[in-house]
């Protein structure tokens, strides 16, 4: 009889239930001899498991939509630089290391008050701003929170003056498309490199579809800042979700969309198509109390819901970055990665910036946490 070859058998890697009742997953590589030592690429991972809780890295949260944070209102013309520098320095804390201030409707006089506030900040997460308004429906509810004295229609001339405030600092406008002079306004947008979105309007489907052909391309914390009853179809709502070319912003509270209206517009839309707002005002990481936003007095109950006492309308969030990127997974059922990119990644790619820095994170898939365990960079 010949001697046998030696035998062999290619590396493989597989997960080793170690621990008794609580048990623990362990990467090692099996080969002819037995097992061997977790592998390599599972320790130089930058991902840990304990307990199902995972640590991770990645890249910094960027929020296209904050009014306001810790106490402080970007829409206040009594707001100072250093509460500015403060506001982004709370945030940092939540994973955003970049984000646009946003100014909503307002006159020409307080909007270039607030912007030259923030940007005598010199503060660095500071990506630009987004100017909410005032070109957006008179209309009550579609108006959302905005006062109807500040609404204007839509015009170049007021734009311009607007820009030269912000010192060309405005990188993302919202409009209503059916507001007059909304559409030559997003085709002069578009051509000057500024970011158009539809929000607080009452459009017609076609004018939807008119503002898409312009330039615009995105929808501004779509299913809010409308009217209560819509006609059940065609509605403004289906056609910007039917809408490829139209990227979409939620906001991801609990408040303004039920889970199972995010979970349906997050399918429509796609994962990939979809970015995560806060829409936060002042009272986003303080108690219950009242706040104010521009020339509104918000309340901010104990459930986390911000409105003007009396009005059924919400006026902003609470909301912190890293809380809806919890959310978004409980209510859309997407995956961590996925929702991640939502709050980092796909906003900076959709106004054509990388993301600023990297953040440590923990995220505990039971209770549906991300903690920011260390902004970086």
């Amino acid at each position: 009889m010949r001697d046998a070859k030696p035998c062999r058998v290619a590396r493989r890697h597989f997960l080793a239930v170690t621990g008794g009742a609580a048990c623990s997953l362990t990467a090692v590589s099996v080969t002819a001899g037995g097992a061997e030592a977790p592998s390599a690429a599972w320790r130089a991972g930058r991902r840990q498991e304990a307990g199902g809780v995972r640590r991770l890295t990645h890249p910094g949260f960027l929020d296209l939509q904050v009014n306001g944070f810790a106490g402080v209102d970007f829409n206040d013309t009594a707001t100072t630089p250093d509460q500015v520098r403060h506001a982004a320095a709370v945030m940092r804390q939540h994973g955003v290391t970049r984000f646009l201030p946003t100014i909503i409707s307002s006159s020409l006089a307080t909007f270039e008050a607030c912007a030259r506030t923030v940007l005598r900040a010199n503060e660095p997460a500071v990506a630009g701003i987004h100017l909410e308004g005032p070109y957006i429906s008179t209309e009550d509810g579609a108006r959302g929170a905005h006062r109807r004295e500040d609404v204007a229609p839509a015009s170049i001339d007021d734009f311009k003056r607007r820009q030269d405030a912000a010192e060309g600092r405005i990188r993302l406008v919202t409009l209503a498309p059916e507001v007059p002079g909304a559409l030559a306004l997003v085709e002069h947008l578009r051509a000057s490199g500024i970011r158009v979105a539809i929000g607080h309007t009452a459009a017609s489907p076609e004018q939807i579809r008119e503002a898409v052909r312009a330039g615009a391309t995105l929808s501004t914390h779509l299913g809010n800042g409308c009217a209560n009853l819509l006609p059940r179809h065609p509605n403004f709502i289906w056609e910007q979700l039917a809408a490829d070319e139209l990227m979409a912003s939620l906001i991801v509270d609990g408040h303004h969309l039920p889970p199972a209206t995010v979970k349906t517009m997050v399918r429509a839309k796609t994962p990939r198509r979809v970015v995560l707002v806060t829409d936060a005002i002042a009272a986003a990481g303080q108690p219950p109390g009242e706040y104010q936003l521009g020339a509104l007095r918000v309340r901010l109950d104990e459930t986390g819901r911000a409105a003007v006492p009396g009005q059924p309308n919400l006026a902003g969030s609470a909301l912190s970055l890293d809380r809806a990127v919890g959310n978004v997974v409980k209510f859309a059922g997407v995956s961590l990665e996925e929702a991640l990119a939502m709050a980092s990644t796909q906003p900076a790619a959709y106004l054509g910036v990388e993301p600023a820095g990297s953040l440590d994170l923990e995220w505990d898939p039971a209770r549906f946490t991300l903690r920011v365990l260390r902004a970086n960079g």
